[in-house]
């Protein structure tokens, strides 16, 4: 899979200017971390420890990201974010994806660090390398207006992950304007705009501080075909991101509502990301078990089962998360 690579200016190598220009290109792609704080964002957070636990994602992150700008060895970039703790490392591949995402399009010679990377060191971080594309992709003009010819030359079941990215990076960093219900779609796809509302209901997950009345109270002031896609996002992140406190937990399948199913398959997606690339947790294990009725393992292999068998661009996505939620809705959990 190749992405983002450029047809070079000078086919010699010129390692002075290559230097010079990884250099500033850096200083001017590094993001401070009081970005990611709390306070900067203006979340709503209850306690001590959550706000230790989300700005510790963010923290990891930024390691992965600023890693991908400064490391020039794919290899020793996986290295390095091997070494992150396990709880939070799948945040730094995902900081990376950005990262290199970055250093590809900006570069002055041909580059494809992130598909390089992909098929390296992050083949087993392959679903958050696609969504921190995403985070490249808000960040770049030319590529926010082109999402969904940039998603055309990735693969045809992930690229969707990308436009999820993008629409978590907006809710995140663009809360008060994302989550007015009147504000205007980003120039997506019709599907493009699902999978940017998956994203965005992700992000409510930081921006609510895991607080369940207040997430369902954002989604509900949507339109009711937008909130689907909202919840499988906010059910992603409960598994994935989780909370420094799994009490909160319990209310999240009434609070979905007829959307549990989708909430569910967020929950599968999240526990599948998290076994593939080895790192358990126990908060994925409790919302798996909460909501979907079985173990994390359980989850994540049902996903596997229920890969699409044809490849239909677009539809391969959605073709997915629906053959999972009729799998879901065979073992009841709609009825729980």
């Amino acid at each position: 899979m190749k992405f983002a690579t450029q047809e070079p200016l000078h086919t010699g190598s010129c390692p002075l200017i290559s230097a010079l220009t990884n250099s500033i290109r850096r200083r001017l792609l590094k993001i401070d971390r009081i970005e990611v704080s709390v306070s900067k964002r203006g979340f709503h957070c209850p306690s001590l420890s959550l706000q230790s636990h989300i700005e510790r994602v963010g923290a990891c992150f930024l390691d992965g990201h600023h890693a991908a700008l400064r490391v020039h060895s794919i290899d020793q970039l996986g290295v390095e974010l091997s070494q992150l703790p396990p709880l939070y490392r799948g945040f730094g591949f995902e900081g990376a994806g950005m990262g290199l995402g970055l250093t590809d399009s900006l570069a002055i010679f041909s580059s494809r660090r992130w598909s390089d990377f992909l098929e390296g060191p992050g083949q087993w971080h392959k679903y958050v390398l696609h969504v921190g594309l995403g985070w490249m992709a808000a960040r770049l003009p030319w590529c926010r207006s082109k999402l969904d010819q940039m998603i055309a030359k990735l693969d045809p079941l992930l690229g969707w992950l990308v436009v999820d990215g993008f629409g978590f990076h907006e809710g995140y960093f663009h809360c008060r304007r994302q989550f007015d219900p009147a504000a205007a779609r980003p120039p997506l796809s019709p599907y493009g705009i699902r999978a940017f509302d998956q994203g965005l209901g992700r992000s409510l997950w930081f921006v609510e501080g895991t607080d369940v009345h207040r997430i369902s109270a954002r989604i509900a002031a949507f339109r009711p075909e937008r909130r689907a896609d909202m919840w499988s996002g906010v059910g992603l992140a409960m598994a994935y991101a989780g909370s420094a406190d799994l009490d909160q937990f319990a209310e999240i399948p009434s609070a979905a509502g007829e959307h549990l199913l989708h909430l569910a398959q967020g929950v599968t997606f999240a526990a599948e990301a998290r076994e593939l690339g080895g790192i358990p947790a126990a908060h994925t294990e409790r919302a798996c078990q909460l909501v979907c009725g079985m173990t994390a393992s359980e989850a994540a292999q049902l996903t596997y089962s229920c890969l699409p068998s044809t490849s239909n661009g677009a539809s391969d996505f959605e073709r997915w998360r629906t053959n999972i939620r009729e799998e879901l809705q065979g073992r009841g959990v709609s009825r729980q």
